[in-house]
């Protein structure tokens, strides 16, 4: 089955799926109007989708919106071309097989071997070859607490099948973000080279108080700290981040003061084992002297700030733990060069240019390295977390040995 046409226009961004073969089931929720937006966010991937739907899913949306949205006709019933096991038997054309939405009724009936749609079909074969499966349950939340269905949760999980948690809203189990779904897809294809390593990232900017009003910050966004995060995510690691926003499929931990970061990272350092710190935030290297209330509009003032402690040498050297360091500045390599050791390994220099920005161009130094990355913020996070992952052997000796 060949993509139509000019499909190829939306295979844009970060390729990490490029090569890699989903079959998209969707199932009759009324989130299934969502696939449309799933398929065009996976083939944005790189990836080659093929969507099959059941008789249910037929009935919301039209099979032809799945079939513009993959470029590949949609399967709608099972012909004596056996499209299953064309996809998902042995030596199948499918990598993954991805059932997004999937109601309480197909969920179940995958746990018990059940197959009397396309979609539940493809399921058995796919679990019977061992292929990856991925289920993004959408129902009613009381459907959703049924003890039959949980009961069915757990069997599906026993199989090695994932299931992506709801997100719990407005009485409902609704489908998770399409976000999280291509994370969770990206991280089952790709090599895992982080696997059973928990990361720990400091992300952002900080706010300081001046008053009961004002805050004194920097111009960073935390888009290159969000970057890592999911990229260290994606090649299989287990991953906490200490920042003010949310990102899907990790560990989100509230902080915005300085004071906030270093409070989280004694508690998680001390309580949690950490193989890998990332300091990727812009974290305060001045406090101000806070006011109480608000400072008069128009008045003169002299604001005096107190310096604050360094959070990577906190964490490097008081907890043994090995790190990476971000260095901004227009001198950034140079200083750059003089952070390495008491276990910081590796130290990512890059300029005041690439706060805010989409883009980033970084020179990463250590003891014997020196590379280069430019690209996206998504590219340059993710040549650097598989520079880690090959330096894993250096930073495995720096938290066996003593610093």
């Amino acid at each position: 089955m060949a993509s139509c046409p000019g499909c190829d226009a939306l295979v844009t961004g970060i390729q990490t799926l490029a090569g890699k073969k989903i079959v998209l089931a969707v199932t009759g929720s009324i989130a299934s109007v969502e696939c449309v937006h799933l398929a065009h966010s996976l083939r944005r991937k790189g990836a080659e989708v093929q969507g099959v739907m059941s008789g249910a899913a037929c009935g919301i949306i039209h099979p032809d919106a799945l079939t513009y949205a993959t470029g590949r006709p949609a399967i709608t019933s099972i012909s004596g071309m056996v499209e299953h096991v064309a996809m998902c038997g042995e030596g199948g054309w499918a990598d993954l097989l991805l059932i997004a939405p999937c109601t309480a009724n197909t969920l179940c009936k995958m746990a018990g071997g059940i197959d009397d749609t396309p979609v539940t079909t493809f399921a058995t074969t796919a679990i019977g070859r061992g292929m990856p499966v991925i289920v993004s349950p959408a129902m009613h939340h009381s459907m959703y607490r049924h003890p039959g269905v949980t009961g069915c949760i757990h069997t599906l999980r026993e199989w090695g099948v994932q299931v992506i948690g709801p997100r719990i809203e407005e009485g409902k189990a609704k489908i998770a973000s399409t976000d999280q779904i291509v994370l969770a897809c990206e991280r089952e294809l790709l090599e895992r080279p982080l696997a059973g390593r928990h990361v720990l990232i400091t992300s952002g900017p900080c706010r300081e108080p001046l008053d009961d009003v004002r805050v004194l910050t920097t111009r960073s966004t935390g888009q290159m700290g969000q970057a890592l995060a999911r990229a260290a995510f994606r090649l299989g690691a287990e991953v906490t981040v200490i920042h003010s926003s949310e990102i899907p499929c990790v560990r989100n931990v509230p902080a915005e003061t300085a004071g906030e970061m270093r409070d989280a990272l004694h508690r998680i350092c001390k309580s949690e084992r950490v193989d890998l710190y990332i300091s990727a935030a812009a974290i305060s290297d001045f406090a101000p002297e806070r006011r109480p209330g608000k400072i008069p509009s128009g008045q003169k003032e002299i604001i005096g700030l107190v310096p604050l402690p360094k959070l990577i040498s906190l964490v490097a050297e008081e907890y043994r733990i090995p790190a990476v360091a971000f260095k901004l500045g227009d001198d950034a390599e140079d200083r750059a060069k003089t952070m390495l050791g008491s276990g910081i390994f590796l130290v990512v220099s890059n300029g005041p240019e690439s706060m805010g920005s989409a883009e980033s161009r970084v020179v990463v130094l250590g003891d014997d390295i020196r590379r280069e990355f430019s690209g996206s913020k998504e590219d340059v996070a993710m040549d650097i977390c598989r520079l880690i992952a090959q330096e894993s052997d250096r930073w495995n000796r720096l938290d066996s040995n003593s610093w």
